[in-house]
């Protein structure tokens, strides 16, 4: 499987990024897929996830009501829309995706696959 994020850049605080990820080697839809983050000089953290249905969602608590995962398995691609950036979101965002997760303490474990990331840099 491999993974391959898209769509960071530069934007003010308040705008609004859409990050995409495309699966390839295997069908989107076999994947709980994710979204990470790592800040310069922090550990890479849980940003967002979605079940394998779609009929799931699952965010940290700093971006819920900002943040949207998305997926669109006709595609193999994974979404993650920001908005009302700030400038606390500036990370390099990493896609993820795995077939045996679970959800502990509101994260999932088990991502076994992990694409490049994008870097999303918010100026205030």
């Amino acid at each position: 499987v491999q993974l391959q994020a898209s769509g960071g850049g530069l934007v003010q605080a308040g705008g609004s990024l859409r990050l995409s990820c495309v699966v390839s080697g295997r069908t989107s839809s076999n994947y709980f897929m994710g979204w990470f983050r790592q800040a310069p000089g922090k550990e890479r953290a849980f940003v967002a996830a979605i079940n394998w249905s779609g009929g799931s969602t699952y965010y940290t608590d700093s971006v819920k009501g900002r943040f949207t995962i998305s997926r669109d398995d006709a595609e193999n691609t994974v979404y993650l829309q920001m908005n009302s950036l700030k400038p606390e979101d500036t990370a390099v965002y990493y896609c993820a995706a795995g077939q045996s997760v679970r959800i502990l303490e509101g994260v999932p474990r088990g991502m076994a696959y992990w694409g490049k990331g994008t870097l999303v840099t918010v100026s205030s």
